[in-house]
């Protein structure tokens, strides 16, 4: 029988009204439980009786991170509607495509994207749009609003988000995300980042992506805890707001750019994180060398994996083993299945190379309107995730790399985070990426393409000579790119087809000694 979904902002509404629950930095607006219902449960008649969006129907919105994000996706979640949260960094023909696949009634955008968000409802025939903010339409039609007096029943095997993936091999898929999908993430998360009513985050991840909605933004509200929104992420900012004890923040998630950015910043050494439980990293390998640059800082980083079509978590490393199983991400969260597979279908030996492979209730059911990607991701229940992964004797996973990003060089797998790990280790590295050249001798080469931290300098054969030192020869690049700046994908991955597509014409010299 199916399990009905249960509404966190009107039971906390109901525990603790007075509760501080939403902080938008950037307007100054602050919400407790009670205000936040409140302005829920309008936006949830406004949406049902003024837009006509009906259970099923989706709700697109465009903008960066703000709280009334928030608040349209409980809304949609209360009226059974579908929230679709689009990637602020697209252009109009990647929107376009998107939002033709998915057909939403609705597109809600803010002022800084309305000229894009205005082009792509004309082009893809959306019924009505709305703009957010002061003088706009969303906040005229939550004072027109009344509260809404009954919520849609909902169960969690209902669809409550569609998140788009990135799309860097082909158009983007659609992962679709339940509301028990979401539900199980906030609880295999709450254990381990010990996320109570206590809890008081900073999110500076975008609120489209899985990272900035899930890591850890909606289980510190289904705890009851205090979310502060950042529109935009600033290294210095951060650190600032980290250390103000009248924030109280002692909650944080960034992927591994976030962590270096802030590690470079000038008040990285004197800021305080006497206040921080727990600093989430995720979404990409971390450096084992940044690692140890915040664990000297008294901040060792907890390490995970996950997807979008896995709520995100998967595994987490506990805190106290940040330190002593620096680069793993430690072991599965408490719901959840996994398993490393071999090309053949059977299960990889401890530390034997496979393909990790997820299964449980966290799981997407499947991706909107793709048939094809359902067959081909799936084998009897279990995601195939693409990521080459190995376990240890003691059961701590290591994420290697993706399957997509090893190379073959003379016939030996290399995968490049490794490479990279080594790369960092070099002071003079602000940030490192290898992909795999072609080359008629060994099928493949790697190129390493390096952004020197300014007022240094760094040599080819500085870097030759400390991979040499440190990896086997045939994981060491044999060309070197230097650039200014590492192309980005709004989450701040580094984004490697577009390093492909930069260097797919290699220099014919061989740089390496």
């Amino acid at each position: 029988m199916p399990v009905r979904y249960y509404d966190w902002i009107a039971h906390h509404r109901r525990r603790t009204p007075d509760k501080m629950a939403l902080v938008d930095l950037a307007s100054g607006r602050r919400f407790t439980y009670a205000e936040l219902d409140a302005r829920v449960s309008r936006v949830a008649a406004w949406l049902r009786d003024g837009l006509k969006v009906a259970s099923g129907d989706r709700v697109a919105v465009l903008a960066l991170n703000t709280t009334d994000t928030l608040e349209i996706q409980f809304a949609c979640f209360r009226i059974g509607a579908v929230f679709l949260p689009l990637n602020t960094r697209l252009t109009v023909p990647e929107l376009r495509y998107i939002t033709g696949d998915a057909s939403p009634k609705v597109m809600i955008h803010d002022d800084d994207l309305a000229e894009t968000a205005l082009a792509v409802a004309k082009l893809c025939d959306v019924a009505s749009t709305v703009r957010l903010g002061p003088g706009g339409a969303y906040e005229a039609g939550i004072a027109g609003a009344k509260p809404i007096e009954r919520f849609e029943e909902v169960t969690l095997d209902d669809i409550s988000t569609i998140m788009y993936t990135s799309g860097t091999t082909g158009q983007p898929k659609g992962a679709i995300i339940t509301h028990g999908m979401t539900f199980w993430n906030c609880v295999n998360l709450g254990g381990p980042a010990y996320i109570s009513p206590a809890s008081v985050l900073l999110t500076v991840l975008p609120l489209f992506h899985t990272g900035g909605l899930n890591c850890y933004t909606n289980p510190v509200l289904h705890a009851g805890g205090t979310v502060l929104i950042m529109r935009a992420f600033d290294p210095g900012e951060a650190l600032k707001l980290i250390g103000d004890p009248a924030q109280g923040i002692n909650v944080f998630f960034g992927v591994p750019a976030i962590y270096q950015f802030m590690a470079q910043h000038p008040s990285f050494a004197t800021a305080d994180f006497s206040r921080l439980m727990i600093g989430g990293v995720g979404g990409a390998p971390m450096p084992v060398p940044l690692l140890k640059t915040w664990e000297a800082r008294g901040v060792a980083l907890q390490q995970g994996y996950g997807m979008t079509e896995t709520s995100p978590a998967v595994m987490v490393l506990d805190r106290e083993d940040a330190a002593r199983k620096a680069g793993s991400s430690g072991k599965p969260v408490l719901h959840t299945e996994v398993r490393i597979v071999r090309p053949d279908g059977s299960d990889a030996a401890v530390g034997e190379l496979g393909e990790l492979w997820v299964k449980g209730p966290n799981i997407t059911p499947g991706y909107w309107n793709r048939p094809d990607a359902n067959a081909s991701s799936f084998t009897d229940g279990w995601l195939h995730t693409g990521d080459a992964t190995r376990i240890d004797e003691e059961g701590f996973y290591y994420i290697v790399d993706r399957w997509k990003d090893m190379y073959i060089s003379g016939g030996e797998n290399v995968y490049p985070a490794e490479v990279e790990s080594v790369l960092h280790q070099l002071a003079a590295v602000a940030e490192a990426a290898v992909i795999g050249i072609p080359n008629e001798q060994w099928g493949e080469v790697g190129m390493a393409v390096i952004a020197v931290k300014p007022g240094h300098t760094l040599t080819p054969a500085e870097i030759h000579a400390h991979c040499q030192a440190n990896l086997a020869r045939f994981k060491c690049p044999r060309l070197i790119e230097f650039i200014d700046a590492l192309p980005r994908n709004a989450t701040g991955k580094i984004h490697k087809p577009t390093l492909r597509q930069q260097f797919s014409q290699p220099k014919p010299t061989d740089t390496a000694a």
